[in-house]
């Protein structure tokens, strides 16, 4: 079992930077895939950025490349994102997960996830 908490979400304007945080705690993380996924109002819930278990090969959706960057800290049990140049359509609920699969983090079938974070971007 693993348990996720995130945090860092917020109310920003546009241009704005955020860093959500996601802490870990149960089994050894190190050794587990991490993501995060965002959803929308009124949308489905859609794949942001993955990363392997050294930090070594990541992932991002091309809506947030360039802009985004996911990192992890294993000695801490924290997968990071860092957002900038924030849009008004990155406004959403966004969810860490994890899992042993890298496939499975990517497709969003983990079953691992956190309760999730607002994050909301203004005009």
């Amino acid at each position: 079992q693993v348990q996720l908490v995130e945090s860092g979400g917020g109310l920003v304007q546009a241009g704005d930077s955020l860093r959500l945080s996601c802490a870990a705690s149960g089994r050894t993380f190190s050794s587990y895939y991490a993501g995060w996924f965002r959803q929308a109002p009124g949308k489905e819930r859609e794949f942001v950025a993955a990363i392997s278990w050294t930090g070594s090969n990541t992932n991002y959706a091309d809506s947030v490349k360039g802009r985004f960057t996911i990192s992890r800290d294993n000695a801490k049990n924290t997968v990071y994102l860092q957002m900038n140049s924030l849009k008004p359509e990155d406004t959403a609920v966004y969810y860490c997960l994890a899992d042993e699969t890298y496939l499975r983090v990517v497709k969003g079938g983990s079953d691992y996830w956190g309760q999730g974070t607002q994050v909301t971007v203004s005009s």
